[in-house]
């Protein structure tokens, strides 16, 4: 698999929902249309939440990376 190269990095770690989705909503924001979005968080409940964000606004979740404890997604703006 290609590696992904992200236009901005999240780093949510630490923080419990719902704070990862609303600094992925607000980080998005910032970006253009089709710029990548790399989440990193430590937040369990986020392996659900993110996927959930992007189908209900449209935004394509590339890949989601588990490795050290932390999950990292890569999010495409639509």
């Amino acid at each position: 698999m290609a590696t992904i190269t992200p236009d901005k990095t999240l780093d949510a770690s630490g923080l419990n929902c719902p704070l990862p989705v609303l600094k992925t909503k607000k980080a998005i924001e910032e970006l253009q249309s089709g710029q990548i979005l790399e989440v990193i968080t430590t937040d369990p409940g986020a392996k659900a939440d993110i996927p959930a964000f992007c189908n209900r606004t449209g935004h394509q979740l590339l890949e989601t990376v588990e490795e050290g404890g932390k999950i990292i997604f890569y999010i495409r703006k639509k």
